[in-house]
């Protein structure tokens, strides 16, 4: 695949990103690409390695794919804070910059979006952004309150709404706040997130510093409602028995989705091991996904049947 350093711009910052794409014949004119649209997941950053197998696998069936950093992280400019409303923004800015590219087919974009808000996010942005004609959503956050009380024993998650109220007190009087930690303080790491190396080579880069007040747009996010309301087509994938991503939040947007949908459970195996031992079953089920409903740009099919859909386990044998 191709890759090429390109930039927009979301509410005045500079975006950094990458536009991948197929490569193509010299002796073949190029038609107008179908693309898909990723931000990262959770703390993540557009030049994860981990990305980089399904961007191979989406370029080599005909699409361009356009991943990059949210404000504030990675190469962009911006305040360094955990936004999801910001990202939102950010996404559907980079919708708008894909429909500028002339070899892009505006009419046949897609989100693709992974771990935690990464999921998340692509619901909410399919939610709310008509050109967007379909959605990949893997190992999804479905409500940030519930995922953010999870992480906690119920003393601790008492402490926790304590700590935020008292950070509310401050910045209204003093106007400044805690600054914490993302992964240690807002998110509580599982001992597998604190064993795998599968996002090592972007770890060290990521903001150790952010405001608390990123909580109280996290304890309000929430893919699930948005998910309601959706009759894009959606596909999510699972984990049975996540102990990052609860699985029943990927369970409770696929059953709430109003259009076609799709849910892969993969079974026997943790949220981080996953991407390594599924990626050649997950991959080539995204890639379908994204062939059939993108597959033409004047005739969009939808449906409100919620009866709609189908369920695949993927597990070894």
């Amino acid at each position: 695949m191709r890759i090429e350093d390109v930039v927009f711009y979301s509410e005045g910052s500079r975006i950094s990103a990458s536009w991948r794409t197929p490569d193509q014949s010299a002796d073949r004119p190029a038609e107008p690409l179908r693309a898909i649209v990723q931000g990262p997941g959770w703390l993540g950053l557009k030049d994860a390695k981990l990305y980089v197998r399904y961007h191979e696998a989406l370029t080599a069936a005909g699409f361009g794919v356009l991943i990059f950093d949210y404000r504030g992280f990675g190469d962009s400019e911006g305040e360094k804070k955990l936004s999801p409303s910001a990202q939102l923004q950010d996404l559907r800015n980079a919708v708008t910059y894909l429909t500028t590219r002339d070899d892009v087919d505006a009419d046949r974009i897609g989100v693709f979006g992974s771990g935690g808000t990464g999921g998340g996010n692509a619901v909410l942005l399919a939610a709310v952004d008509e050109r967007v004609r379909a959605a990949v959503s893997q190992l999804p956050v479905a409500n940030g309150r519930d995922w953010l009380h999870r992480m906690r024993s119920e003393y601790e998650w008492l402490d926790f709404l304590k700590a935020l109220d008292d950070d509310r007190r401050e910045r209204v009087t003093t106007g400044k706040g805690r600054l914490v930690h993302p992964r240690e303080e807002i998110m509580v790491p599982t001992p597998e997130r604190r064993a795998t190396t599968v996002k090592a080579d972007v770890d060290s880069r990521i903001p150790t510093a952010v405001s608390l007040a990123a909580a109280d747009e996290i304890l309000e996010y929430d893919p699930l409602g948005a998910a309601r309301t959706l009759t894009t087509p959606l596909m999510v994938i699972g984990v049975e028995g996540d102990a990052t991503t609860p699985t029943d939040h990927a369970v409770a947007i696929y059953e709430a989705a109003r259009g076609p949908r799709r849910l892969v459970m993969q079974r026997h195996t943790t949220h981080y091991a996953a991407y390594d031992k599924y990626w050649e079953k997950v991959t080539p089920a995204i890639v379908g996904w994204f062939d059939t409903h993108l597959s033409n740009g004047d005739v969009v099919i939808t449906t409100q049947d919620s009866e709609a859909g189908s369920v695949t386990y993927l597990e070894d044998r």
